[in-house]
């Protein structure tokens, strides 16, 4: 006997995220109705995370689901959303979730103005489309946003799923994504080009080098902020932060690469707010900057405001 409040929910999109959180919905006892998936690979994903679960057309699935989960780019929403309003799709009570960053519930004002009910329900976690994301979810919040009257149901989807709900306010959700794909998706960047520097100064194994350091350096600064912060810049050693920048800058003009890029500006932004938390005096903020500045004087001053 299916236990009370269970909903029938279809999937649109097996990409990575909708197939592990269809999966983890079904995991919660809901039963999965239906899931779109078009490439080759969404299919395969599907059968893995999904299995025994039709792979239905979209117009079907929003027919037949209660809870209508949509999980697909950001730039697809909107268009998906208005699409399905024009052919009457929508239905009034039903739940329309969908889990981009980006948007909260304004997006699906189509979807609103038929009587189903919008909420986005964003997971702050990085995905591989494996069943070990499920374990992820464990550890993992959601960024959550609904009418005050139906933000329970959206914080009761995630507690099901085994994750932490936090309520971001509809006007704040474009800087909370922003401030997740810059610490996420710069990471990536960033590991990529210590790794690259690493790899040409003949060490085999990059990872091997920054995984330790890297790790100890999350953890510290998790867990203490800024305090955490080490290193040339905020020590206010100017003479190998410009080493470093003049390396680069060879480095980079050889290769048209873009590390030199990505590290003055990491080091100008480090600088400024080790200023402003009083870990450089103003002499050595000086000196930082000149150190950063190119051999024609570019780039903005540290000391200035943001």
């Amino acid at each position: 006997m299916a236990k009370p409040g269970r909903l029938g929910i279809g999937i649109i999109g097996a990409g990575k995220v909708g197939a592990v959180l269809g999966a983890a919905l079904r995991g919660a006892e809901h039963a999965i109705i239906g899931v779109s998936a078009v490439s080759d690979e969404s299919r395969e994903r599907a059968e893995t995370l999904l299995p025994g679960v039709p792979v239905l057309d979209v117009q079907d699935i929003v027919e037949r689901a209660e809870l209508v989960l949509l999980a697909v780019p950001d730039d697809a929403l909107g268009p998906l959303v208005e699409g399905l309003a024009k052919l009457g799709a929508w239905q009034p009570g039903q739940l329309v979730a969908h889990t981009s960053g980006r948007f909260g519930v304004g997006i699906l004002h189509p979807v609103r103005a038929v009587g189903a009910i919008p909420l986005a329900l964003h997971p702050a976690m990085t995905f591989t489309g494996m069943s070990l994301d499920l374990t992820r979810l464990l550890d993992c919040t959601f960024g959550v946003t609904a009418d005050a009257a139906m933000l329970p149901i959206a914080q009761a989807l995630v507690v099901e799923m085994g994750a932490e709900p936090v309520a971001i306010a509809e006007a704040d959700r474009t800087l909370y994504h922003a401030a997740l794909a810059h610490g996420s998706n710069h990471l990536v960047t960033l590991v990529a080009q210590a790794s690259q520097l690493l790899r040409e100064v003949g060490v085999e194994a990059p990872e091997r080098m920054l995984g330790p350091l890297l790790r100890a350096t999350l953890e510290n600064a998790l867990a203490s902020g800024e305090s955490a912060l080490t290193g040339p810049v905020a020590r206010g050693d100017v003479g190998t932060v410009a080493a470093h920048a003049e390396s680069l800058r060879e480095h980079d003009g050889g290769s048209g690469g873009d590390i030199l890029e990505a590290y003055l500006a990491m080091a100008r932004a480090t600088a400024r707010r080790a200023g402003r938390r009083g870990l450089l005096k103003p002499e050595q903020l000086d000196g930082i900057t000149q150190a950063l500045e190119g051999p024609d004087g570019d780039g903005p001053n540290p000391t200035e405001g943001p």
